[in-house]
């Protein structure tokens, strides 16, 4: 943008767009319209006089905002699937989380022998599950790195009419679907071929849904939290969403029970929501399994009085942590947005 600037909107006759100030180093800068009664219309011209308002061209009304999500998820699906056919695409997404799983698996066999097999549906579970979360976690900061470092698209997509928000979280939820995918795949070779017992008729399918939707929140809001960060940062700005999702492994009780942590981790992971939301589906598919929250001499059995937590704690501590990580992730986010349009950040790439 020029200083000063002024030109027609769309060639429409007395209806011009202005520019504030700034220049494209200074990022977006916001616009004011002015319209004047173009020839033959108003008091003097026998009509009305040609007024345009943003607010019916920003197109912020619910059917706007799902229609933008819906094409922001196709849109990721395809970014995500394109690059070959389709079997080597499914092949590719599930080879991952299944061999994560059958390595822990086959490390369990060794240390543990015969009694480490009641840990299986443990095991299983939680890997499967992580490749959920880092699929969330890095789903979000991904589409703001591939729209600004490799196709160099973010500054068009962020002036756009559609909601900047929406669009991110649209992207992000394709990613999601493909981690989705991907942890399906891995309990189901976990039943068929590593010999976790599962029985349908035991599952409690309320429990699930509720925890799994609980869930599903708190994981975008992470995401959204390390979209905000890798808009400020620079070099190595790709390996952040896996670095914190791996730290995050350590302490949700992913691949071990949260009571072989020190005391002090043991309280960072009753605080993260991930805990409880693996804990919660966990608890949800095999019942009489072990759990990764709880059990004798634990942070939680000294706080609460017994040792595990009841489906009722569970969601209720899910709903605490998901709502505080949500809320923190937002303000975040919207802070580094003011921020980035400040100094220009949509503007420019690192080469990251």
């Amino acid at each position: 943008m020029r200083d000063g600037c002024c030109w027609p909107w769309n060639g429409a006759p007395g209806v011009t767009v202005g520019c504030r100030s700034g220049g494209s180093d200074r990022g977006v800068e916001a616009v004011t319209a002015t319209a004047t009664p173009a020839p033959g219309l108003g008091p003097d011209g026998g009509g009305q006089a040609a007024i345009f308002d943003f607010r019916k061209a920003d197109g912020r009304g619910l059917q706007d905002l799902l229609r933008t999500f819906a094409v922001a998820v196709r849109l990721g699906w395809q970014l995500e699937a394109n690059w070959t056919d389709p079997f080597l695409f499914f092949i590719y997404s599930v080879a991952k989380p299944v061999s994560s799983a059958l390595i822990l698996v086959f490390m369990l066999e060794v240390i543990g022998g015969e009694a480490g097999r009641a840990f299986r549906p443990f095991v299983v579970v939680g890997s499967a599950l992580w490749a959920f979360v880092v699929s969330g976690i890095a789903g979000l900061a991904w589409s703001i790195l591939e729209d600004r470092e490799r196709y160099r698209v973010l500054k068009y997509v962020y002036v756009s009419p559609s909601d900047f928000l929406t669009v991110l979280i649209g992207r992000g939820v394709a990613r999601l679907g493909v981690g989705l995918a991907g942890a399906v795949i891995t309990l189901v070779v976990g039943v068929a071929a590593l010999g976790v017992p599962f029985d349908p008729a035991t599952v409690d399918w309320p429990l699930l849904v509720v925890v799994f939707v609980l869930g599903l929140g708190a994981i975008v809001g992470v995401g959204l939290l390390m979209a905000g960060i890798v808009i400020q940062t620079r070099q190595e700005s790709w390996s952040y969403p896996e670095a914190f999702a791996g730290a995050v492994f350590l302490i949700a009780g992913a691949v071990f029970p949260l009571g072989v942590l020190p005391a002090p981790i043991q309280v960072i992971g009753l605080l993260t929501p991930m805990s409880w939301w693996i804990a919660g589906i966990r608890r949800a598919l095999f019942a009489d399994g072990p759990g990764s929250i709880g059990g004798d001499g634990t942070v939680f059995a000294s706080l609460f009085g017994h040792p595990q937590p009841t489906p009722l704690e569970i969601v209720l501590a899910l709903l605490a942590t998901g709502a505080v990580v949500t809320l923190g992730a937002v303000a975040v986010f919207r802070i580094s947005d003011r921020r980035a349009k400040q100094a220009g950040l949509y503007d420019r790439t690192t080469g990251s």
